[in-house]
C-alpha cells in the first residue's frame, strides 16, 4: 500500500468523524458510504480503525452515532423484568421523562455480561428501534435471560431519571432492591 493509499484513508477517517460529529441523528453506514463514494465495507473497517483510537462511536440498530462527552449528564444503571411484549412500552415510559437508554445489558450463563448499545432518547427512535427487531426478526437480549435486563439511563439531571423510575415501578417493569 503507497503512502498517498494511506493518507487517503486517514483523510476519509476525519472525514467520517467530522460527519458523525455534525450529525444530529445516527448515520447508517450506507449513507456514510455514498457520502465517501466507498463501499459500506471500507466503513465498517474505518470505524474499527476509528473505534481503536478510542474515538466514542456506537453503531446502534438507527446507524452510527459519535457521543460527545455531556456536561454532567446523569446517569444510572436500572434492572427490569418483563417479557418482550412490553419492550416498546418499557421503553416509552423512558423517553417520555426526557431519558435516554443508553443500552441494555444482560448476565448470561456462559458468556458473561453482554452489553448492546440501544441509544433511544425519543418516541421515534423507540419506534425504529422495535420495528428493526421486528423486521429482522431478532430476539431481545432479556430473552436468554427471562426477561431480567438492566438499562444505563441518561439524563440532564436525576430528577429525570427518578420519574422514569417511578413510571417503570408503577407498570410493574422495575425490580426494586
Amino acid at each position: 500500500m503507497t503512502e498517498e493509499l494511506k493518507l487517503m484513508g486517514a483523510n476519509r477517517r476525519d472525514q467520517l468523524l467530522l460527519w458523525l460529529k455534525e450529525s444530529t441523528s445516527p448515520l447508517t453506514g450506507g449513507e456514510l458510504a455514498k457520502k465517501a463514494n466507498v463501499s459500506r465495507q471500507v466503513i465498517v473497517q474505518d470505524i474499527s480503525l476509528l473505534k481503536a483510537k478510542n474515538e466514542p462511536i456506537i453503531a446502534t440498530s438507527q446507524g452510527y452515532v459519535y457521543i460527545a462527552q455531556q456536561h454532567q449528564q446523569a446517569e444510572r444503571i436500572i434492572a427490569c423484568l418483563h417479557g418482550p411484549e412490553r419492550t416498546e412500552e418499557e421503553l416509552q415510559l423512558i423517553v417520555d421523562e426526557g431519558v435516554t437508554v443508553k443500552d441494555v445489558k444482560i448476565e448470561h450463563p456462559v458468556y458473561g455480561d453482554l452489553t448492546a448499545a440501544i441509544q433511544v432518547g425519543t418516541r421515534k427512535e423507540v419506534s425504529h428501534f422495535i420495528k428493526k427487531i421486528t423486521s429482522t426478526n431478532a430476539a431481545y437480549l432479556s430473552q436468554l435471560t427471562d426477561g431480567v435486563h438492566l438499562h444505563t439511563l441518561t439524563a440532564p439531571d436525576e430528577h429525570r431519571i427518578n420519574q422514569a423510575c417511578q413510571a417503570l415501578e408503577a407498570a410493574g417493569i422495575l425490580i426494586k432492591d
